[in-house]
């Protein structure tokens, strides 16, 4: 799964040097942190609806709307990618912050951040 992450980092990063007008990233980037953060908001909230269309359905529309979640739960890992890829921050820290609360209990972790 990293290495999805890694090369997805990478053609992010690549974006930086393309033209807004051909390149849906670049775009993102061109219009600023408030578009993208706006687009993530977007697609978080695509997502949350999904979910409930999904835990709300029968069972005769579960296959197509479990389709649903799993397609805006990717757009959300790609627009919180386009987040980090703008502020530089590499999606191995995130990664190395839930290596860290494996195994801890999630009520502990929580008790437990400080902004350091």
């Amino acid at each position: 799964m990293d290495l999805v992450l890694s090369e997805l980092r990478d053609i992010l990063e690549a974006r930086k040097e393309s033209s807004p007008e051909t390149s849906y990233v670049a775009s993102l980037y061109s219009k600023g942190i408030d578009k993208i953060l706006e687009k993530l908001g977007e697609e978080a909230t695509e997502t949350i609806l999904a979910a409930k269309n999904y835990e709300n359905s029968g069972a005769e529309v579960k296959i197509q709307r479990k389709k649903e979640v799993v397609n805006e739960a990717a757009d959300l890992w790609f627009h919180s990618m386009v987040m980090l890829s703008y502020l530089d921050i590499n999606h191995d820290e995130v990664l190395q912050v839930l290596k860290q609360r494996s195994g801890v209990s999630g009520h502990e972790e929580k008790a437990g951040r400080t902004l350091d």
